[in-house]
């Protein structure tokens, strides 16, 4: 647990951040406020309440708390249903869910392989939660590591690499609608995305030791396609400028394209603070959630209505769980309804973990048997269906056995059910 007075100061951020309205899990449909004429019944998240994991794994290689289960939705290589033509791809890394008018939804997923044969595909799911087509939405891009749904039901694809960019592609649009290169966000090292519904801007991480955390301010909310980058300048950090919790102010970048110099540099001359290995972020209730990998930081950052603000450390295993050694190589996360921030791991133990508004660490599941050899497992793109019953993850890296038969690395993509709600 955290100590007391750090516990109320988390609890603080997070229940702050759920008044209002939030969306369900990263659908583009925003839940809406209900009158008093019309009102409706909230489900209450229960995964701070799940019991521990299993000591035995399921026929799909997870420790589960009792009351869930896994399936396999989609493999490297292999058409995730028989109507499809689109093998799922390689490498596959950060997801999304988007709901549909009638009921069903989809799960959009990146794929991190190199040098152009990188990209995005999406499985659909019936009403039901039917598995009953799968496509592609981008293809010929380079290491798609994670990113981030919009308001509006598009998926914002990023590409980590030095050149990297931003792709808004369409998965409403099953495939048929081609993705918009979104150079206005910059070109540098990207990793996830994460928009403010009420404002229109983009928050952005960047995956490197000495990166920084940026915003896009579009020049018309919805439209990425011009506006202004920022980089975030912490009145609180050490002595090699790495951020430390404080408070948030914003510097511009002069050329978001990099042209002369790269987009870091810039925007560190002009002040911006270094965070360390940008990795996952989500906006939820007025709170930007993200991780930094190289410390091993969940922040949590509220914009004012100024877009300055507080930046917090909710957790530091370093400062608030020093006798915590079960937390590694955190990478992508997602924030359920309730609050709980969802942490995935790339290495270690292979777990899901999750920081309930509580205060409390624990895991919520466990894939055995997915490291290959020296090759930890790496656990990506977890995320809610628009019920929030159920979640998605991918095993990018899959299994030895797999590997050892197709001479390749396998990609798994798992659906969890079970009571995460009540």
């Amino acid at each position: 647990m955290i100590k007391s007075h750090e516990a109320l100061s988390r609890r603080q951020i997070l229940r702050a951040g759920l008044q209002g309205c939030v969306a369900l899990s990263a659908g583009p449909l925003v839940s809406a406020c209900h009158s008093d004429n019309n009102p409706a019944p909230t489900p209450v998240s229960n995964i701070a309440n799940v019991g521990p994991l299993s000591v035995v794994p399921d026929s799909n290689g997870l420790l589960l708390p009792e009351g869930f289960s896994s399936r396999v939705i989609a493999r490297t290589g292999e058409t995730p249903v028989a109507s499809s033509v689109y093998p799922w791809h390689g490498l596959p890394d950060g997801g999304a869910t988007f709901a549909l008018p009638d009921g069903g939804w989809i799960y959009a997923s990146n794929s991190e392989e190199p040098s152009g044969t990188g990209g995005v595909g999406a499985v659909e799911f019936s009403a039901d939660g039917d598995v009953v087509d799968a496509y592609s939405l981008l293809t010929g891009t380079t290491r798609n590591c994670a990113g981030g749904p919009t308001p509006w039901g598009t998926w914002l694809s990023c590409e980590e690499f030095s050149q990297g960019a931003v792709w808004e592609t369409f998965p409403l649009e099953r495939g048929q609608q081609p993705a918009v290169r979104r150079d206005a966000l910059g070109i540098f090292s990207h990793e996830a995305a994460a928009v403010d519904p009420d404002t229109g801007i983009v928050y952005l991480t960047e995956d490197r030791t000495d990166g920084c955390f940026y915003r896009f301010i579009p020049a018309v909310s919805g439209d990425l396609s011009s506006g202004q980058l920022q980089a975030a300048v912490v009145d609180m950090v050490d002595s090699g400028n790495r951020a430390l919790e404080g408070s948030v102010s914003w510097v511009d970048v002069p050329d978001p394209s990099a042209a002369v110099q790269s987009t870091r540099v810039q925007a560190q001359a002009a002040g911006a603070s270094i965070f360390q290995r940008g990795e996952g972020c989500w906006f939820q209730g007025g709170v930007v959630y993200f991780t930094t990998t190289t410390d091993t930081i969940v922040w949590a950052f509220t914009p004012g209505a100024s877009g300055d603000g507080p930046i917090t450390q909710i957790y530091n295993r370093t400062d608030l769980y020093p006798a915590d050694t079960s937390l590694n190589g955190i990478d992508n996360i997602t924030v359920s309804d309730g609050g709980d921030v969802l942490v995935a791991e790339d290495s270690d133990d292979n777990q899901i973990q999750v920081l309930t508004p509580g205060g409390e660490l624990l895991p919520l599941l466990q894939l055995t048997g997915h490291s290959i050899g020296n090759l930890p497992g790496e656990l990506t793109g977890p995320a809610f269906d628009p019920s929030g019953t159920r979640l998605y993850f991918s095993s990018q890296r899959g299994t030895l056995a797999d590997f050892q038969a197709q001479g390749r690395l396998i990609g798994v993509t798992f659906e969890i059910s079970g009571p995460f709600l009540v």
